[in-house]
């Protein structure tokens, strides 16, 4: 599922609340901007039931580059990470 289509499906769950399509679509941006913002200071963003995003950070190394073998330096960086919630699992486990 897109961005856009978890918002228009939104827009038709809820058509009996007299909001537009666009107010679903400040929403979900919004929600979405948060998480970033808040991953991109470095904190961790739970939702439970859901999972949760945190920042996890790899060490700068020495690479290889695959098409001439020359060693390369890759630096330090920060990655997102998402960690299902057990609910989440078992939903998707379900037989």
């Amino acid at each position: 599922m897109t961005k856009s289509e978890l918002i228009q499906l939104l827009a038709e769950k809820y058509a009996d609340q007299h909001l537009y399509h666009r107010d679903f679509q400040r929403v979900v941006n919004r929600i979405f901007t948060e998480i970033g913002d808040a991953l991109a200071q470095g904190d961790r963003v739970e939702l439970r039931g859901f999972g949760a995003f945190s920042v996890r950070s790899r060490a700068a190394r020495v690479g290889r580059n695959p098409r001439t073998g020359a060693a390369v330096r890759v630096e330090k960086k920060h990655l997102p990470f998402f960690k299902t919630g057990k609910e989440l699992r078992e939903r998707i486990n379900r037989p």
